[in-house]
């Protein structure tokens, strides 16, 4: 810290601690050398967006998966039904999950690598055909899912603008490459790439692989503005589906929104198994039809795992909520050691 205070926050890049970051590398048996990090450049990149029926929703391009999450979102905004209870909710959530999934694992690449189809993909007509894949009954699966330590942030300051940040060593522990003395922990992203040169994410130079952060925002009609995220590989794009479905379809509060039973289709950190698993509290709540929730996902095909009631599995979500009249509202998850904070800098 003190060589950063120095030097400037690019020394990690381009100064003294760049040369011992480098050494330390290489010593590791990393090919990476003191010139990958000097013409290392952060990219302003454009958003994706899709328009929904209650306004507009953002997430990063490839190659993270933010499009698989603004397509659970814009899926279910087409299939969606007033009259649906939670059984029904979930199973068409789950259902666009697969949908999106598919999608993202064809298609996510280095965004120099995209195909001419990559335009298209958050189009009506394009949703649209997805929408009609989604019936009564569950969708065979799973799809192996790609192969960390994640976290979730978001703030909004009196002016009204708003951050929603994502980072990650991937994987518990990284790479597990600690650089001597500094402390510093190296990523392990480079396990997403692919030796196999005909795929997508074939390790190439100048490349970057298929990631899962995806920091989620939305515009709503109402005029509320909401920072949300969350930790969790594959769980990303279906907790952030079912915090914000629940926020918009089902009128809850933000906290409610995040607190209640959640659900997690494929693997996440500390798990390798792809199958469909649901809290606890959640699967034996009872539904409308005097049935639980879990019994009427089983009927249309499901097959349930059940985990402990507020499981980490289901990652760390937080979010932040700004009206349109400068007041905001911020909530962690109880899965976490986090806290949604309001107020001025100096109480906090």
């Amino acid at each position: 810290m003190e060589q950063l205070a120095q030097d400037g926050l690019q020394g990690a890049f381009r100064g003294r601690l760049a040369a011992r970051i480098a050494t330390a590398l290489m010593d590791a048996g990393s090919p990476i050398r003191l010139a990958d990090l000097q013409t290392y450049t952060a990219q302003e990149v454009k958003p994706l967006s899709v328009a929904t029926s209650f306004g507009n929703c953002y997430n990063l391009p490839a190659p993270t998966q933010g499009i698989a999450s603004l397509l659970i979102l814009a899926i279910y905004d087409r299939v969606f039904e007033p009259e649906w209870d939670e059984p029904q909710r979930i199973h068409a959530l789950i259902e666009a999950t697969k949908q999106a999934f598919i999608i993202r694992d064809r298609e996510v690449a280095d965004p120099h690598y995209l195909t001419g189809r990559w335009p298209s993909l958050l189009g009506d007509e394009h949703i649209a055909q997805l929408a009609a894949q989604i019936t009564e009954q569950a969708l065979p699966w799973p799809h192996i899912a790609e192969p960390g330590d994640t976290v979730w942030m978001g703030c909004v300051d009196k002016d009204g603008t708003m951050v929603s940040f994502i980072q990650s060593i991937y994987w518990e522990f990284g790479s597990g490459v600690v650089i001597p003395v500094m402390g510093l922990v190296w990523n392990n992203r480079g396990v997403s790439f692919s030796l196999d040169p005909t795929h997508r994410n074939t390790l190439r130079p100048g490349c970057k692989p298929f990631h899962t952060l995806n920091p989620a925002f939305a515009e709503l009609k109402d005029g509320r503005r909401i920072s949300y995220g969350t930790m969790g590989g594959e769980g990303q794009p279906q907790t952030q589906a079912a915090l914000l479905t629940r926020c918009i379809y089902d009128g809850l509060p933000i906290d409610q929104a995040i607190s209640r039973g959640r659900w997690l289709l494929g693997r996440t950190w500390g798990d390798n198994n792809h199958d469909l698993k649901m809290e606890q509290d959640l699967l034996e709540q009872a539904s409308p039809a005097g049935l639980t929730i879990g019994a009427e996902l089983r009927a249309r095909w499901h097959s349930l795992k059940a985990v402990p009631a507020r499981s980490e599995l289901m990652g760390h979500a937080g979010a932040i909520v700004s009206f349109a009249d400068g007041n905001a509202l911020a909530a962690s998850d109880p899965r976490s050691d986090g806290v949604g904070l309001v107020g001025e800098v100096g109480d906090l």
